[in-house]
């Protein structure tokens, strides 16, 4: 089969095996895949993804001298199926899955493998019981973006929001993108959003952010507590003596950049009791300073991914109308515009999300 393959530090189309659906497992074609930006950083930062996923126990483990094919946000059609599968779905089905393999040694990952090529491929192996039926009448570009709207829903739900909650997005790019979506969808405001880019900051008020802000021009602490002070500060909650300021709604902050430096410059502006929600997967080693969080007594909550039901769920959110990820595709590609995308997806004010479809030229 034709896939775009990570071979060393490039990206090249070629002609590969094609992959055989083991136990439990069925065979599908790729019919869309969003390239994502953990992929943009594995093709710069591969060793440094593999050497922390040996050393904390994450899926994705790969050898570095061998190929893989990418890609992990995919709607796929079911082609044929392995031994023992029930083969509940007939061929020609559309399908999204949770981008891994259940073996019996344990989860192995999705287009972050060597021997489990992912959505950048022709052709893919995923496991039966975890495909999910394309309800009828959701676009194939739209279901693409399950997986990755799953992880703004699965972020949001992790924050556990209170009514009173008051969100600060920082990073507009698709992680943020689909926080804000699920913020909306949880009907929490007010939204405000931060990012250097005039696109993404446009992206993000079409997603559903009440006010958005450009670091450049203004802080966006600043412009999170003119739009979080209570109006009446009876209402606020007791601060201990040491964090004077005015009555604020509490602060649930979600990083959505995944660069060294962030979560330190969230933790320094940071208002007393805010509750920091990393998203953004830095690959890169980084740094904090405790006293920072100790003296505000910040609560910091690291995510990943999504619940199987969390998954479920955005996919019925993108089928019943209730989320719109519809701006965040701004465009196409067959697998031989793959590393060309990733050039283009280096500028926010050209790109959001580039889908993957590689049956088209």
């Amino acid at each position: 089969m034709r896939a775009a393959v990570m071979r060393g530090k490039r990206l090249v189309v070629d002609n590969i095996s094609t992959p055989v659906p083991g136990a439990g497992e069925a065979l599908v074609k790729t019919l869309a895949c969003g390239i994502c930006g953990s992929d943009l950083h594995t093709l710069k930062h591969a060793q440094k993804l593999v050497e922390a996923s040996r050393k904390h126990g994450a899926p994705f483990v790969m050898d570095l001298t061998r190929d893989v094919v990418m890609g992990h946000e995919f709607c796929a059609e079911v082609v044929d199926y392995g031994p023992q599968t029930q083969k509940r779905l007939k061929p020609g089905t559309r399908v999204c899955a949770m981008p891994v393999l259940i073996k019996a040694g344990g989860v192995e990952a999705v287009g972050y493998s060597n021997d489990n090529p992912g959505g950048y491929g022709e052709l893919m192996r995923l496991t039966e019981f975890l495909l999910l039926e394309v309800p009828n009448g959701l676009s194939t570009e739209r279901a693409a973006l399950t997986e990755p709207m799953a992880v703004g829903y699965h972020a949001v739900q992790k924050a556990r929001m209170a009514k009173d909650d008051a969100p600060l997005v920082i990073g507009c790019g698709p992680v943020g993108l689909a926080v804000i979506a699920a913020l909306t969808l949880g009907g929490v405001h007010p939204i405000v959003a931060a990012d250097f880019s005039p696109r993404r900051r446009e992206l993000a008020q079409q997603m559903g952010a009440d006010f958005v802000v450009d670091p450049k021009e203004k802080s966006p602490y600043e412009s999170w507590r003119q739009m979080a002070t209570y109006s009446d500060p009876a209402k606020a909650p007791m601060l201990p003596p040491w964090m004077p300021g005015p009555a604020l709604r509490p602060a649930v902050i979600f990083e959505c950049v995944g660069v060294p430096g962030v979560i330190e410059s969230i933790m320094s502006a940071a208002p007393g009791n805010a509750r920091i929600v990393v998203v953004g997967v830095c690959i890169e080693r980084d740094q904090i300073e405790p006293l920072a969080g100790i003296s505000k007594e910040l609560n910091i909550q690291f995510v990943l991914g999504y619940s199987p039901e969390e998954f479920a769920a955005t996919l019925s959110h993108l089928a019943e109308g209730r989320v719109n990820g519809d701006p965040m595709i701004t465009g196409k590609v067959g697998v031989e515009g793959v590393a060309k995308a990733f050039e283009d997806l280096a500028s926010p004010e050209t790109h959001a999300k580039i889908l993957v479809e590689p049956w088209h030229s």
